[in-house]
């Protein structure tokens, strides 16, 4: 189902404000907030196109797909930049929409609900459960992102710094080459980590290969290399993001592609090894529920004929909340729940470079036969690492 809002800007009885996705690892595309349960992102013709031909098999796979919104962006008297969604037919009918009491419109709405580089801060740190900090070793050129009146950076961990990179970046560039009144077209997908209290996230970009089929030479060129110096060409997968909650200090340790992109072969595995490590123990207990959802997403892909997901990533996503609370009264550490895979959970995204035979959006794709080879070398791989983990080797 797609809805697209027949309004313009200005003319919607509501509208969404939409914000930085706090919980956003890795990738470059910003990902916003809709609603308690959808994010979204900007529509790529070969993602629309991958989602409303997905296979039944993959489903439980990927997140659920929710159609389609306009989005333009607004700019205030001081610069401040935001985005507003303007919900049309066939959108969810849980939409956290900000209703324009007396017949405001999106612009009053907005000017209303704008929000300023402090209420940003207050509103990461609002959205975590408890108000927990994040903590990061990473050093980014975004110095100025987050400051007071007189310049100074109070809040500078306050929240996972990738995610608000990534949307000033795309505020940058969408005020630079677009006029306020222009609608941009959004995807609606769910939110996979919506039910976790402290979602510990790693984002790992799979296959040996990331460049899609129509990638320019010089981006083919700067795809395969990155692929040779990483563990992309070893392993298949590499590191593209990671949040872990740690028990010991309250705050969530945060990785970026930068960091991922550096690592042996080795300095992977103990990567994996510390996004299961809670600061205090080892979460041996996740290992074989990872192993058999990892299992059992291989099978599916074995059996996918000319897809080959060029670019996309894999996310593995487990609560810290059961972890935190033993720390805090002092308990032992959770025991084997069996392979209830509910605890954790593995979801395949970002599919802007998905090619497939019978793609809407390229109906002459390249021909690929069988399975996707380098994605599979890449399941292979994680799973007898994860396997070795599990061994304690």
């Amino acid at each position: 189902m797609v809805g697209q809002s027949p309004l313009g800007p200005g003319e919607g009885r509501a509208a969404v404000l939409l914000q930085p996705f706090v919980h956003q690892v890795g990738g470059h595309t910003s990902m916003l907030t809709y609603d308690e349960h959808t994010i979204c992102k900007p529509l790529v013709s070969q993602e629309l196109s991958f989602y409303e031909s997905l296979p039944l098999a993959m489903r439980q796979f990927t997140p659920q797909y929710k159609g389609i919104v306009s989005v333009h962006l607004k700019k205030d008297s001081l610069g401040n930049l935001t985005l507003i969604a303007s919900p049309g037919l066939g959108q969810p009918d849980s939409c956290s929409r900000l209703d324009s009491a007396g017949g405001d419109t999106a612009v009053t709405l907005w000017h209303k609900c704008k929000w300023s580089h402090t209420q940003v801060t207050k509103t990461f740190k609002d959205s975590c459960p408890g108000k927990m900090l994040l903590r990061t070793d990473l050093q980014y050129h975004t110095d100025s992102l987050l400051e007071d009146a007189n310049g100074k950076q109070p809040e500078r961990k306050s929240y996972n710094p990738w995610g608000l990179h990534c949307h000033r970046q795309h505020l940058n560039r969408m005020s630079s080459k677009h006029n306020e009144n222009k609608l941009h077209q959004f995807l609606l997908l769910e939110n996979v980590v919506s039910k976790y209290s402290y979602p510990c996230i790693l984002d790992l970009k799979m296959g040996t290969r990331q460049h899609g089929d129509d990638a320019s030479e010089e981006k083919k060129a700067r795809h395969i290399k990155k692929c040779e110096q990483s563990t992309s060409a070893s392993l298949g997968v590499r590191i593209c993001g990671m949040q872990v909650y740690q028990a010991d200090t309250g705050h969530f340790l945060c990785k970026d592609k930068y960091y991922g992109r550096k690592l042996s072969p080795e300095g992977f595995r103990q990567t994996l090894r510390q996004f299961l490590c809670n600061g205090n123990q080892l979460h041996t207990d996740l290992l074989e529920p990872i192993i058999q959802r990892l299992k059992a997403l291989l099978a599916v892909i074995r059996k996918q004929s000319s897809y080959r997901f060029y670019s996309s990533s894999l996310l593995i996503i487990y609560d810290g909340q059961e972890h935190k609370e033993s720390a805090d009264h002092h308990l032992p550490f959770p025991k084997t729940h069996g392979t209830n895979p509910s605890r954790v959970d593995v979801r395949m995204i970002d599919f802007a470079h998905t090619t497939f035979k019978g793609s809407k959006s390229n109906p002459n794709p390249t021909p690929h036969d069988g399975p996707d080879p380098g994605y599979i070398f890449g399941l292979e791989n994680l799973i007898k690492i994860l396997q070795s983990l599990s061994e304690g080797k």
